[in-house]
């Protein structure tokens, strides 16, 4: 609520002012003072009606107490921004009011000082928390707001506030308040706290909820600081663990297709090589079946060839009787080379 200042009437000038106008009547008789009193207290009564609206504020007007929708192109009575005028004390009555201004009421603590009838609040599971809210509002209907609710921005805004939040509260566990759900308390508190105050018609519209603190009762503090400290070591490991699983499983999962690889690599060789083998084989039985004799000799010299690659080899027909010694090799001189030093 806002008020303004009166505007300044010059009596003296205005008392003059009559006095030249009675003149040709009476001069400056009892009767001509009485009417420029009279008039004078008029005019400053009538003066006392101007007042001025700034933007972000509007103009409750009554008449005899009954509230008056104002107008606002006219300057009777206007409730915008501008000049205007209405019926002074007692036929009328106004009050300005700041619609745009963000007002605050703190629950559970005042600046730093906690007040801890207002904070602390059971659970759902049956515990303590102490939870401290902030919240900011302003105007928005200044009829339901000045006129249908006592003390609109004292106790039945701290009352309703307090109550939401205790219902918002008491139907979640301790664990949820103090930790993942804080964003979702907030915002149905504000719903809740809103409905309320609608149906006590104030004409406050909320703005914002705000916890300012969640935290278990002090007596226990070191219990619930240890079970989240739990909690975040739990979570982690458990992102360890997820980081370590997304960088083995894909190693893994390369490793094993490059071993199917090299496995189906592996088969086409050894299935190529098997069938090259059998390709040779029935060539070659072919051929023996042509000339078995030949081949027969030819099979077993390669055969030795393979198994003897570097060894001077003779071979001896059945014929020449078989004597070692005519393989003897001997050097230019007619000794052995098996006896040079």
């Amino acid at each position: 609520m806002h008020g303004q200042n009166e505007p300044e009437v010059n009596l003296g000038w205005f008392v003059e002012r009559i006095r030249r106008i009675l003149r040709p009547i009476g001069g400056g008789g009892p009767l001509a003072i009485l009417i420029v009193a009279i008039l004078a207290g008029a005019a400053w009564w009538l003066a006392t009606g101007f007042y001025t609206v700034v933007p972000g504020e509007k103009a409750a007007l009554r008449m005899f107490g009954v509230y008056q929708q104002g107008s606002s192109n006219a300057l009777m009575g206007g409730t915008e921004p501008g000049l205007h005028w209405w019926w002074p004390s007692p036929v009328g009555q106004r009050a300005i009011v700041k619609v745009d201004e963000i007002r605050r009421m703190e629950l559970g603590f005042r600046g730093t000082s906690p007040v801890p009838v207002e904070s602390l609040m059971i659970t759902g599971d049956e515990n303590i928390v102490d939870a401290q809210l902030l919240v900011q509002y302003n105007v928005e209907d200044i009829e339901l707001f000045l006129f249908r609710v006592i003390d609109p921005t004292g106790l039945t805004i701290r009352d309703a506030t307090e109550s939401a939040l205790r219902q918002v509260v008491g139907s979640r566990n301790i664990d949820d308040v103090l930790t993942t759900q804080k964003e979702q308390v907030q915002s149905e508190t504000k719903l809740l706290l809103q409905k309320l105050l609608d149906s006590y018609d104030t004409g406050i519209r909320i703005l914002e909820v705000k916890l300012q603190s969640v935290l278990p009762p002090q007596q226990v503090s070191d219990a619930f600081d240890d079970v989240v400290r739990a909690k975040e070591d739990k979570e982690k490991i458990i992102n360890l663990a997820d980081a370590y699983e997304e960088d083995i499983i894909p190693k893994a999962r390369g490793e094993a297709q490059m071993l199917l690889q090299e496995a189906e690599a592996f088969k086409a060789q050894r299935v190529n090589l098997a069938t090259g083998q059998a390709s040779r084989f029935l060539s070659i039985l072919e051929e023996y079946q042509k000339a078995p004799r030949v081949t027969r000799q030819r099979l077993y010299l390669e055969a030795m060839e393979e198994i003897l690659p570097d060894i001077t080899k003779y071979i001896i027909a059945e014929e020449s009787g078989g004597n070692l010694l005519e393989l003897l090799p001997l050097t230019p001189a007619g000794i052995p080379d098996t006896l040079n030093p």
